[in-house]
């Protein structure tokens, strides 16, 4: 069974009652009926309670897997990044995270899922970006100007959009 969802406080509590309900002489089954959990878990509070007192039964925080960078490498990664794409061989500006996973890859030793470049740049607080596509032969004179003297003749209202 996974572990219920709730606050610190909220397990502990869970745990004490528990040991409670197999201090008043129920079975280890029937204490686990009543909490709904695992008789096995209930037989793991009793265990860690005998070897550490009340504070055995205390929930304790869960770090997770360490990180593949330390914290000078991610610094030196966005400096890294920060001299932009053609630096590292690239053709364009933009940074995908397939590039970035090669960089660091390259740079570090350190192999990153490209998915999971996401969250590394997302944890650095850099956010995905998107070019503006814009046709090579774009004339911004010629569109402000189009904007100044056709846009007035063609829109159905002299005063801009209007309800009917």
């Amino acid at each position: 069974m996974p572990r219920l969802k709730g606050s610190a406080d909220l397990l502990e509590d869970r745990r004490r009652r528990a040991l409670e309900l197999w201090d008043d002489g129920l079975s280890l089954n029937e204490v686990g009926r009543r909490i709904r959990c695992a008789p096995s878990s209930v037989l793991r509070w009793l265990r860690a309670r005998r070897r550490g007192g009340a504070d055995a039964l205390r929930v304790r925080f869960s770090p997770g897997r360490p990180l593949k960078l330390s914290r000078s490498q991610r610094h030196r990664l966005l400096k890294l990044l920060l001299q932009g794409a053609p630096a590292h061989g690239y053709r364009t500006q933009l940074w995908t995270t397939a590039r970035i996973a090669e960089v660091v890859r390259r740079e570090f030793g350190v192999h990153y899922h490209r998915d999971h470049v996401g969250r590394l740049m997302h944890s650095l607080n850099w956010s995905p970006q998107k070019p503006e596509t814009r046709a090579v032969e774009r004339d911004e004179q010629a569109i402000e100007r189009s904007k100044r003297k056709d846009w007035p003749r063609v829109k159905k209202t002299p005063g801009g959009w209007a309800p009917t």
